[in-house]
């Protein structure tokens, strides 16, 4: 006969449970640290930089445009020349990158 029966294996009680948990509990620490925190502080600095913009700082938008900030306006824009006598509105977050920072005005 090459049928044996089949034995119910035994819990070992509530170990178990701690020890099937522990692993969740450490991925989720892994990708905070490797994914969740370096994104939040990435936003930050891109915050951070948008609020200091100010005029005749050299940007580069999303898009790839390429500008000199000509007049930066209240309600989350920007002006942008982009060429001589061509000027864009802009949306601050819209800005990638800060080329050529100028130097705050001496009061």
């Amino acid at each position: 006969m090459f049928v044996t029966p089949a034995y119910a294996q035994s819990a070992a009680g509530g170990v178990a449970g701690f020890g099937s948990l522990l692993p969740l509990v450490l991925i989720f620490a892994i990708m905070y640290f490797l994914l969740i925190r370096p994104q939040q502080r990435k936003a930050k600095e891109h915050k951070q930089m948008v609020e200091n913009l100010r005029k005749g700082d050299q940007v580069v938008t999303q898009g790839g445009i390429i500008g000199k900030v000509t007049k930066v306006k209240e309600d989350n824009e920007i002006e942008v020349e982009i060429a001589t006598g061509v000027k864009i509105r802009v949306v601050q977050t819209t800005v990638a990158a800060v080329l050529n920072k100028t130097e705050p005005a001496n009061k």
